[in-house]
């Protein structure tokens, strides 16, 4: 991982970008993997554009905020914590709909004071929490955590809303926007194929001494190999009717 955001998108990084557009396009698709493609998302913020690590948060049917996808554990326990003690840069770009930047986070303890010193601790210095909305409809955000002092610049920042933009059309097509059931019914599926994703984790990494990202890649790795939902895979895993060692058995990386 990098120390820091990336400060611009350079040429040499371009046909990496492209590829991710490509990517996250092909998931505009009818009964596409919301769970998968928002996990993408998180990655492609990391490999991509230098952010030490990344998050997402979607909120459910009735607005409340939950975690949807994370690059790794610290950045998701991070974004858990702002949701339980309500105070944080990603929680204020969410109500507000704009943008939040920040630096230096040591600076912003007055304002953050729980976020801030559980983000010292993990080792990060600045966010850029970028809002998924159309138009007036805000639908969550993406997170951009940098172990280094300087948010995202340069060109960095529109590939950073440009991806927040596919991800909102994703999921807001205009079959969802024409039938708002739909809508409700895909964002509260994603959420719940979250959970169920964190619970088929943990029995992966239990089953295999692993570290909960390692186990998470085995499980996309699988559904990716069997040309199978990633949600599904991990609902077969918590209720057991998938083995851990035939997940684990094949390796591989996500």
């Amino acid at each position: 991982m990098s120390d820091g955001f990336a400060g611009a998108v350079t040429s040499s990084s371009e046909n990496e970008l492209l590829r991710a557009f490509v990517d996250m396009a092909d998931t505009l698709v009818d009964e596409y993997d919301v769970a998968d493609m928002l996990h993408r998302l998180a990655r492609y913020c990391v490999t991509l554009l230098g952010a030490s690590a990344a998050g997402l948060l979607l909120a459910d049917q009735r607005g409340g905020l939950d975690v949807a996808a994370s690059s790794d554990e610290s950045s998701r326990m991070l974004e858990l914590l702002q949701l339980q003690t309500e105070e944080g840069p990603c929680l204020d770009a969410y109500r507000r709909g704009e943008p939040v930047r920040v630096g230096d986070i040591p600076a912003e303890q007055a304002r953050w004071p729980q976020f801030t010193r559980e983000a010292m601790a993990t080792g990060f210095r600045s966010v850029h929490a970028v809002p998924m909305r159309l138009r007036r409809q805000v639908i969550g955000t993406l997170n951009l955590f940098g172990r280094g002092p300087d948010p995202v610049t340069g060109s960095a920042v529109n590939v950073v809303r440009a991806l927040a933009d596919i991800a909102t059309i994703g999921i807001l097509q205009e079959r969802a926007i024409r039938k708002g059931e739909l809508l409700t019914e895909q964002l509260q599926h994603a959420l719940n194929s979250r959970v169920v994703i964190e619970q088929a984790k943990g029995v992966l990494a239990h089953a295999g001494g692993l570290e909960m990202e390692v186990a998470f890649d085995r499980l996309r790795a699988y559904s990716r190999a069997h040309n199978a939902r990633l949600s599904e895979v991990a609902e077969a895993v918590a209720r057991s009717e998938l083995r851990p060692e035939r997940i684990l058995g094949e390796g591989g990386e996500a």
